[in-house]
């Protein structure tokens, strides 16, 4: 699951979160999860209401979340309590070092619901969200 401006990627800030598209992405992970024997449905929305609904969905057909929340990480209660609801084991990512900008960013509302994070790995952190959430599920 992807929050907003996620849509932007590969044109956005490229310095900071790369030239990759989400598109590229997702086809990474897609290939990725099937290596894995394991299914993958890819969400991005820049609407609250939209990214707690499909949490929601999730709690109902699959067994776990890697979600980069993007600016929803830092003031999203309704984004941490679908988390902490829906009972599944969630990894959250951070394309950047979050730790490493502006000191809002270093503080995550969504982080208490979650099994655990990367951040500041690039793009590659979806690919290792998705190999942890595997094993944590085998």
């Amino acid at each position: 699951m992807n929050g907003p401006n996620l849509d932007r990627l590969g044109t956005r800030e490229r310095e900071i979160y790369g030239a990759e598209s989400l598109g590229d992405v997702e086809s990474r992970l897609r290939e990725l999860a099937g290596d894995l024997g394991v299914d993958l449905v890819f969400f991005q929305s820049n609407s609250e209401g939209d990214l707690v609904d499909a949490i929601w969905d999730a709690a109902d057909g699959c067994d776990g979340i890697v979600i980069n929340p993007a600016a929803y990480t830092h003031y999203s209660i309704a984004v941490r309590d679908a988390l902490s609801g829906a009972g599944l084991p969630t990894v959250e990512v951070h394309i950047s070092n979050v730790h490493d900008r502006e000191e809002f960013r270093s503080r995550s509302v969504v982080a208490p619901a979650c099994t655990g994070g990367i951040w500041g790995l690039g793009t590659a952190g979806y690919d290792l969200a998705l190999r942890a959430l595997v094993q944590m599920l085998a």
